[in-house]
């Protein structure tokens, strides 16, 4: 009790230093570890990583940011469009955080609303004259389609127009006027920190893309890049491109191999090396990423972080397009989200986040065009999944399947201890029946943490409905398509109980905490006063 009084003083006294919070909170729960060792304790505080919710906060400058995220484009060209809810459970149950939108509907809009999901909108083409040409307009339309709808939906920035300069040229003088004219109506309303704005570039415009360090934008266009850079400077916003290796790969006429434009493993030898900075690329989506860079800073502008607002790989070709295929867009996609989310960067940038939108969620089937400019879709629109991305060790987003044959189970690497935690959880506060690994029973064997968090990690994501918010455990657990089930061992999503939605009555506040407690199930607890105790120093320790 000594220990105690002495450790609740200094968290007191810490309290009152928060510039220090970080390094003061991890030595508290090193003190924390020592007194609870002394006493003979098993409980496993878990110091946060990033802030308290887990979340990578941005920086100022965004060029440091090295939160990288996947998002996901929403066409609507489709014979039988989902309803936005359809679309926001799919979104929710795939664990896609961040969407494009190609307009600012306001049924996906009333959709999205506390979601949380992350939502970039656009103006579309044909109203770019009227809103260049008018505050008044550009107001109306931030007024009916931002401040209507914000914060409960949470839009993060504002697409004026998409791939203006190429697709509709004669709206290229009026494209920064119009960039401008929003930017004023959400400084009226206060959002103008909240909400980017930014326009979508084509690769296209970028002449002699390789080497990289040799890039430039088409100069006859620069009346209208240089002051376009020069508003996404000011303002702190990031120059939205499209970057698809498909088409380069289909238009190099051979120069461009087919792994180096899926992302497939090269030998170094057979590596692209820009021949001015001898830096070696292994991928086209790095290349024309740092080609973008340097077409910049060829006109002085060095620190506009990039975002790739689209990039994918088409699953059915015409005869003449060969590769594109189901195989191909499953290796491009799979390998793209594995690339961002390990937040390597590019090689002029190494570590600095490029954010992409995947091109797209769903198969366009009215779309105009080719059979291949149909088949870009992870999912078909009955929300079928066209393929099932290979994501291990990738986090838990795409799940891409909507069989309801989805698992959750212990994350690659996890920390023993910490899946330790979360299976006293689970089975103790998560009120599963956790009988099937006792000793002599089912799942039992193999006797170790990972096989028995699994079993437990599993029932309660089914138990909750297949939420793929349950299926986290402070970050030691992740969804996949997997089935973990072995021998007599049959999980919960094989007998098919997820399809139900099936839900528990959980008297736990967070189905995600690792704090233990007393359950009716001994198997992995000791009974008395350590339970309360838990409670009270996880509160303080997170003070």
């Amino acid at each position: 009790w000594l220990l105690i009084f002495f450790f609740l003083f200094f968290s007191f006294l810490f309290s009152f230093l928060p510039q220090l919070l970080p390094l003061l909170h991890l030595m508290k729960v090193m003190i924390l570890n020592v007194c609870m060792c002394l006493a003979g304790w098993h409980i496993i505080l878990i110091p946060p990583l990033g802030n308290k919710n887990g979340v990578c906060n941005a920086p100022t400058n965004l060029l440091q940011n090295k939160c990288a995220y996947i998002g996901v484009n929403i066409g609507t060209d489709l014979s039988d469009m989902p309803h936005p809810t359809q679309v926001v459970a799919l979104l929710k149950v795939q664990q896609i955080r961040h969407i494009r939108l190609y307009d600012a509907d306001p049924g996906m809009l009333i959709a999205l609303a506390n979601s949380g999901i992350k939502v970039i909108i656009t103006i579309p083409n044909d109203q770019l004259l009227g809103i260049g040409q008018s505050n008044s307009t550009a107001a109306n339309w931030v007024k009916r389609n931002v401040i209507a709808h914000y914060p409960a939906t949470t839009i993060t920035a504002i697409s004026v127009g998409s791939e203006v300069l190429t697709s509709l040229s004669n709206a290229a003088p009026v494209l920064v006027s119009a960039i401008k004219n929003v930017h004023s109506a959400l400084l009226s309303a206060n959002l103008d920190r909240l909400i980017k704005v930014s326009t979508p570039l084509s690769t296209s415009l970028i002449l002699d893309p390789f080497p990289p360090s040799q890039a430039f934008f088409n100069r006859s266009l620069n009346p209208v890049i240089v002051p376009l850079l020069s508003f996404l400077q000011s303002t702190n916003s990031y120059l939205m491109i499209n970057v698809y290796p498909y088409y380069d790969y289909m238009q190099s006429n051979g120069v461009i191999p087919l792994d180096y434009a899926l992302f497939k493993p090269i030998p170094p030898n057979k590596e692209a090396v820009d021949a001015n900075t001898l830096v070696h690329y292994s991928n086209a989506f790095d290349a024309m990423v740092d080609a973008t860079y340097f077409a910049m800073a060829f006109l002085n502008f060095t620190n506009i972080p990039v975002l790739v607002t689209e990039s994918g790989w088409p699953s059915k070709g015409e005869t003449n397009e060969p590769d594109a295929t189901l195989d191909n867009a499953n290796t491009y996609n799979s390998n793209l989200i594995r690339h961002v989310l390990n937040k390597t960067g590019t090689p002029k940038r190494p570590g600095i986040a490029v954010s992409t939108y995947i091109y797209e969620l769903y198969n366009e089937d009215t779309k105009a065009g080719s059979l291949s400019e149909k088949s870009w879709g992870l999912f078909n629109a009955n929300g079928d999944p066209v393929y099932v991305l290979r994501l291990t060790n990738s986090g838990s987003i795409l799940a891409n399947d909507t069989t309801n044959q989805t698992y959750c189970t212990a994350r690659e690497g996890a920390d023993p201890k910490m899946l330790q935690a979360a299976l006293d959880w689970a089975c103790g506060p998560g009120k599963i029946d956790c009988s099937p690994i006792k000793q002599g029973e089912a799942c039992y064997e193999p006797d170790n943490v990972i096989a028995h968090a699994n079993y437990a990690f599993d029932t309660y994501y089914h138990q909750t409905g297949n939420n793929p918010e349950a299926c986290n455990f402070n970050g030691v657990a992740s969804v996949t398509t997997t089935d973990p089930s072995h021998g007599l061992c049959v999980f919960s999503g094989s007998r098919g109980n997820g399809k139900n939605g099936t839900s528990v009555n959980i008297t736990a506040p967070s189905a995600n905490s690792t704090s233990s407690g007393v359950g009716s199930d001994d198997l992995y607890y000791s009974r008395g006063m350590w339970s309360i105790l838990t409670v009270i120093l996880n509160l303080v320790a997170f003070l």
